[in-house]
Formats: structure tokens, C-alpha cells, sequence
């Protein structure tokens, strides 16, 4: 177990006796952030899986990517790739347009996204908006799942809404203003207390992606 991650650990325990419990029960440490690929094959994957099952985010995705040499989507290929052959991997309408502005925005340098790991959270978060289809929980979960940022608190997931509510026994699903809220002790090691949230419900009122 790295240091880092022993350190997250003793410091949620000692501040939520509520997450100690949940930490106790899944044990299982979270996974590496993802290295493989580039920032913007992350931001293609994670627009692909809006609003979807993990298992059809999955299908498609791969769908996506077979339409290219060695499975690799560039910006350029994606822009000439037709709207037929998108939809036939299972695309949406909605989302070939998301992936297309992403695209052309990369393709003319309007959306530079090598340096994106020198920027804060903040700063990305402001950086990434300005594409269409990604919003402030998409960047949430480039931030987590991309960057390993380690104090990320996604308030607008329905997953750790749903988490927190059953965790603290509410009367009802939390919004955003009050997961910020509940979340604030956790900080700076938010991103570890919402992925044993997330593991918290693997058993039948959500799922991880």
C-alpha cells in the first residue's frame, strides 16, 4: 500500500467513524489512475460513458475504437470519420456531436491538453467546460480517474449522493450544496473517501464504473 494511501486512510478514519466502517468492510485499496492512452482518449472514453451501464459504455466504446488503425482514435481521424459509421457504434446524435467539438477543438489548438497536469483543479475544470458535452462532473472523473487528483469531491454524482444518504442514514438523497458540505472533513483526501462511497454501493444501489 502506497504511502500516500496509508495517509488518506488514518486521516478518514480519525475525522468519519461513519467512512472508518465503510473502510473496514471494503478493504480493497482503489486502483491506479489510468496511464494508458492520451488525455484526450480519456476524454473520448468518458464522454462515451455519460448516462450509460458500465457493460453498454464498454460495448460501444469498443465499437468506437475498432472503426480505427490499432483501436487508436486521433482528433483528425474522428472529424473524418462519417456521422453513418459513428452511429453504427452505437453513438447517439448527441454524442458524435460532443465528440466532433472536442475534436475540432484539439485539431486547431484551441484546446491544448498536454499541459493539463500543471494546471489546478480549478483550472482544468475552466479549461475543459468550454467543450460541449463535458461538464463539471465529467471533468470531476478526468480529475479522479486520469490525473489521480487526490482532493476531488464530485457533488453532482448521483452515486455518491445515493452513498452518502444510505452511509448517514438520510431522510433524503443529498444535494450538491450538501455533499460539498458533509464532504468538507475529508478534505484533502476526498477522492479516497468517494471511491470506498462508490464500493460502498456495490451491492445493489449503484455501481462503479
Amino acid at each position: 500500500m502506497a504511502s500516500s494511501h496509508r495517509t488518506a486512510l488514518s486521516y478518514l478514519r480519525r475525522v468519519d467513524p461513519v467512512l472508518a466502517q465503510i473502510i473496514k468492510q471494503v478493504r480493497t485499496p482503489p486502483p491506479p489512475p489510468r496511464r494508458t492512452g492520451t488525455h484526450y482518449d480519456a476524454l473520448v472514453r468518458a464522454i462515451v460513458y455519460q448516462q450509460l451501464s458500465g457493460k453498454a459504455a464498454g460495448t460501444i466504446h469498443r465499437r468506437f475504437r475498432e472503426l480505427y488503425t490499432k483501436k487508436q482514435p486521433k482528433a483528425h481521424l474522428v472529424l473524418a470519420t462519417s456521422d453513418e459509421a459513428l452511429r453504427g457504434a452505437g453513438l447517439s446524435r448527441q454524442k458524435i456531436g460532443y465528440l466532433r467539438d472536442l475534436s475540432a477543438r484539439v485539431v486547431d489548438g484551441t484546446l491544448p491538453l498536454a499541459h493539463l497536469g500543471r494546471l489546478s483543479d480549478d483550472e482544468i475544470i475552466e479549461h475543459l467546460v468550454q467543450v460541449k458535452g463535458i461538464g463539471r462532473w465529467t471533468v470531476h472523473m478526468f480529475l479522479m480517474f486520469r490525473l489521480g487528483r487526490p482532493d476531488v469531491l464530485p457533488e453532482l454524482d448521483l452515486g455518491i449522493q445515493n452513498a452518502m444518504q444510505r452511509a448517514y442514514g438520510l431522510k433524503a438523497r443529498p444535494k450538491p450544496k450538501d455533499v460539498l458540505r458533509l464532504g468538507e472533513k475529508w478534505r484533502p483526501h476526498a477522492t479516497t473517501a468517494c471511491w470506498y462511497l462508490w464500493r460502498s454501493l456495490e451491492n445493489g444501489d449503484g455501481q462503479l464504473d
